[in-house]
């Protein structure tokens, strides 16, 4: 049996359907669909460099690796490799394949750091470290049993502040992609971004296909959104993509209103189903998962590796 690495057929629909399957297989804390796969593929900008690769065996895809450059980073020279193995097919060489046409390329398109995401497990971190790969920060996977969950009670919000929903702004985004550029410049990171290019962010994230705008709760203070809590959906599950608040509104429980709100509007819409994520840094939005009943239930690890 053999493997090889290929670029994904994105206008080959079983083709784009497998390479989600493995992802959901491998990670089925993070929504994976075809339309996203794709939407992914599209829209991002050609600066990224970005490729889609399957690792396939006797016509079967295997494994994946989303590769390409930290494009809205101020410092040059940073790229990123995330794979995935299908859990029934390790040991099969497609990992290490994924990992040795990702770096070429990458090195190729003048990478000289690669970032990593890997699965806390002792056979993951060791795959990781015998190909040259450090460890950094952690973060972790939460689940919330939405059908069970006894939900903190929605609360009136403080004087000023309006509760909307993102599809509120449809007609003028901008000030969406405001509140999104100040809160992931202030996101736990190993590597600095910057949210300057609108029309690019409207095609990215405001047009994302699992973007739930009616479920995205946005806590407006004096008539300028302060703080979200980012929802999508996979029409049968809900996950959290971001929260978070403006600097000069935090302190004031914001995020946790937020988040809370759309939490129950998710169960309103018959979610029964509810994924975050945290690094594990990150105190307060910790704190506020765990208020809201939220349990880990997987962790990664961040890696990185100096080429050269």
């Amino acid at each position: 049996m053999t493997v090889l690495v290929r670029d994904l057929r994105s206008d080959d629909p079983a083709d784009v359907a497998a390479f989600a399957q493995v992802r959901h297989l491998a990670v089925p804390f993070i929504l994976w669909t075809p339309e996203a796969v794709v939407h992914r593929l599209v829209h991002t900008p050609p600066d990224a460099r970005s490729r889609s690769l399957v690792a396939e065996e006797d016509g079967e895809v295997i494994g994946t690796a989303q590769i390409g450059l930290v494009h809205d980073s101020p410092e040059p020279g940073q790229g990123f490799l995330n794979i995935y193995v299908h859990p029934q097919r390790f040991r099969r060489g497609a990992g290490g394949l994924l990992v040795r046409t990702s770096e070429e390329y990458l090195a190729g398109e003048g990478a000289t750091k690669l970032y990593s995401w890997v699965l806390d497990g002792p056979a993951n971190l060791a795959f990781a470290e015998r190909h040259g790969y450090e460890r950094r920060r952690a973060a972790h996977f939460l689940r919330l049993d939405l059908a069970k969950a006894a939900l903190p009670p929605l609360w009136t919000p403080p004087p000023g502040v309006e509760l909307r929903t993102a599809a509120d702004f449809a007609d003028d985004p901008r000030p969406m992609f405001e509140l999104d550029a100040e809160t992931v410049a202030d996101e736990p990171s190993d590597v600095d971004v910057e949210f300057t290019d609108y029309e690019a962010w409207l095609a990215e994230t405001w047009r994302h296909p699992l973007l739930n705008r009616e479920l995205t709760t946005v806590a407006v203070v004096d008539g300028r959104p302060a703080a979200f809590s980012v929802a999508y959906t996979d029409g049968t599950r809900y996950s959290t993509a971001m929260t978070g608040t403006i600097r000069a509104q935090r302190g004031r429980g914001l995020a946790k209103l937020a988040k809370t709100d759309s939490l129950h509007r998710a169960r309103a819409a018959g979610y029964t189903e509810a994924f975050t994520g945290n690094d594990t840094d990150n105190g307060p939005m910790l704190a506020i998962n765990k208020w809201l009943g939220y349990e880990v239930c997987a962790t990664e690890v961040r890696h990185v590796r100096e080429l050269g």
